[in-house]
C-alpha cells in the first residue's frame, strides 16, 4: 500500500467515520482550498455539516486508485437524518448514497486538493424531497 493509499484510507477512517479532526490536520496541506476557507478546517467544514445532519453516517470504500499525485476513491455512505439537512428538517430517516472523491497531493504527500460529488438527487429523495420539472 501507497504512502498516499494510506492517507486517503486515514482520511476515510479516521476523520470522515473516527470523527478525529486532529488527524486532518496531518493530512491535508495549509494550503488546500476548502469551504469558506484553506487548509483543514475549510476542509472539516463540509464534514462538519454534513454531520450535523447525518451524526451516524459511515463511509464505506467501494474503490480506491491512486496514480502518481492523484488518487480517486469511489464510496458509499449511509446514515440517519437527525438534523436539518438544508431546507429539509430531521426525519429520522435512514439514508444511503454513493459518492466519488478526488484528491491531489503536494510533493510533501499531503493532501493539497480535495472535491466531491456525490448522489444528491437520490439522497434528497430518500429523505422525501419531490424534485418536479420546471413546470
Amino acid at each position: 500500500m501507497s504512502n498516499r493509499e494510506t492517507t486517503v484510507r486515514r482520511l476515510i477512517t479516521d476523520v470522515w467515520n473516527g470523527h478525529n479532526e486532529a488527524t486532518a490536520y496531518e493530512l491535508i496541506a495549509p494550503d488546500c482550498p476548502g469551504l469558506g476557507t484553506s487548509g483543514p478546517a475549510g476542509v472539516l467544514a463540509w464534514h462538519q455539516e454534513r454531520r450535523a445532519s447525518f451524526p451516524d453516517l459511515r463511509y464505506k470504500i467501494v474503490d480506491l486508485i491512486v496514480s502518481g499525485e492523484r488518487a480517486a476513491v469511489h464510496w458509499r455512505a449511509a446514515g440517519t437524518q437527525t438534523g436539518q439537512f438544508g431546507p429539509v428538517p430531521p426525519t429520522g430517516t435512514v439514508v444511503s448514497y454513493s459518492g466519488a472523491t478526488f484528491l491531489r497531493f503536494d510533493t510533501e504527500g499531503l493532501i493539497s486538493d480535495v472535491w466531491s460529488i456525490n448522489e444528491l438527487f437520490q439522497l434528497l429523495q430518500q429523505l422525501g424531497v419531490e424534485m418536479l420539472p420546471p413546470g
